[in-house]
């Protein structure tokens, strides 16, 4: 009788398709967190855009606002 020879093919393949699993989840992780943060940049940019904005148009108003009320204060009691 031959002795049964021992094959690691099966393990080192399993153990080559888990690294390349891990591999793959540390890119996708990766990507994951660098479309995060353009995000919230993209956001805060946009917000800053919308308050400039918005204190444009306050300035604007406050310009065009007419504050002559016909009171006159130095004879208020």
């Amino acid at each position: 009788m031959e002795p049964e020879k021992k094959s690691y093919g099966a393990l080192i393949g399993s153990i080559i398709i888990i690294i390349i699993l891990i591999l793959g989840g540390i890119y996708v992780w990766q990507a994951r967190i660098k479309n995060i943060e353009v995000q919230k940049q993209m956001q805060a940019n946009a917000l800053k855009a919308i308050t400039s904005q918005e204190l444009n148009n306050l300035q604007d108003d406050l310009n065009t606002t007419d504050t002559n009320v016909n009171v006159d204060v130095k004879n208020l009691k």
